[in-house]
């Protein structure tokens, strides 16, 4: 593979391993209904603002989310909205290994009677 090429695969990855976390996911999830501050952040995760920032902090340098200092408090946004279609397509392999898995039972199921 190419330079070029190889760059282009890192900086994927880089986005993906920002992504690769459920809290981060979750919070990916929030933003996606508007800003939130870390605050409130804080309160939905159930983890302490040290924890929420750094989290916060990996998705801002993916390039995922951006933030907003509006006095004492910091807003977030999702920069990247499109990263909500890759949920969906996750979210459909997931639904796809789980009915072929109910399948495999099922015919499993059946051989053994």
């Amino acid at each position: 593979m190419d330079a070029k090429t190889q760059a282009r695969f890192e900086a994927r990855a880089r986005i993906l391993k920002a992504l690769a976390h459920p809290s981060r996911l979750f919070m990916v999830d929030q933003l996606s209904h508007g800003e939130r501050c870390v605050c409130e952040l804080t309160a939905m995760v159930g983890s302490d603002m040290s924890t929420v920032s750094k989290h916060l902090s990996v998705l801002k340098s993916a390039g995922v989310v951006a933030d907003e200092k509006r006095g004492m408090q910091v807003y977030y946004r999702l920069k990247m909205p499109c990263v909500l279609r890759f949920f969906d397509c996750v979210g459909e392999v997931i639904e796809q290994s789980a009915r072929e898995q109910m399948a495999m039972a099922n015919i499993s199921g059946t051989k053994t009677r």
